[in-house]
């Protein structure tokens, strides 16, 4: 089976996230995989352990993002592929990334594609889908069971608090949800072979894509972090007077 995940690297937002300028500042800043997409790589090594094959794992972005890649290796992915797009784009968007990502696919025959549900850093949620509209074949996102018998598929996905069972067939994306697996940690035999793993390194002209293929759609207007959250109140005195307060505080932020 040939298997490829969408792998995006994202600011780590446990840590400490600093903006200047109207822009992120990336120096001391931590990255990872994209959380959801760990979901993704876990689940096309599930797969390919079963049906057999192989997993791929493909990243727009920049040099960077090797760290990551190296990760997901050595989680279990067979290889990788990594489009460099610094030198091409002094940015791009959801839009754009879709558009790369299927021009790579297109000629690979995936059987199957798995992407994060989200990315933590933009949360649209977009890649996947306009990924599989491209390349004309189903999807299914927010999915937590996937099960493959032959050429049929059959998914529960997330629907708000509710589930939804689907059934469809290969080839097919599908867009991973927390709950969908535990994704595993990388062991030291992992790691030492993700070294020698084949990294294919890709810039848009190999995939005779131009600039202006790919130019954003979209525009960041400003980046900013939310409001320091102010310290609590303690109401005192009577509770009829500590209702009365409360009902007036309460009455300020409606």
């Amino acid at each position: 089976m040939n298997i490829f995940v969408l792998m995006k690297r994202t600011f780590d937002t446990e840590e400490k996230i600093s903006i200047s300028n109207g822009r992120i500042e990336e120096d001391g800043a931590e990255f990872i995989i994209n959380p959801y997409d760990e979901y993704a790589i876990e689940e096309a090594i599930r797969v390919r352990d079963e049906h057999g094959g192989e997993v791929t794992v493909v990243t727009v972005g920049e040099e960077d993002a090797e760290k990551q890649i190296r990760t997901a290796l050595a989680m279990g992915a067979d290889k990788a592929a990594l489009i460099d797009v610094e030198d091409d784009l002094d940015d791009y968007d959801e839009f754009s990334a879709a558009a790369i990502l299927a021009e790579y696919l297109k000629d690979k025959e995936p059987d199957l594609i798995l992407a994060g549900n989200v990315a933590i850093d933009g949360g649209s949620g977009q890649v996947g889908p306009r990924v599989a509209d491209i390349l004309d074949i189903p999807y299914v996102t927010t999915i937590t069971k996937l099960e493959i018998e032959g050429e049929t598929v059959k998914i529960v996905r997330d629907v708000e608090g509710d589930s939804e069972i689907i059934e469809t067939s290969l080839p097919l994306l599908v867009t991973a949800q927390q709950g969908l697996n535990d994704p595993r940690y990388p062991s030291l035999p992992g790691i030492m072979k993700a070294k020698k793993k084949p990294l294919e390194e890709l810039e848009l002209d190999d995939l005779d894509l131009d600039e202006d293929d790919v130019e954003p759609k979209t525009k960041t207007v400003k980046i900013f972090l939310p409001p320091e959250k102010e310290a609590g109140r303690i109401l005192e005195g009577e509770l009829e007077d500590q209702v009365k307060e409360l009902a007036g505080l309460l009455s300020k932020v409606i």
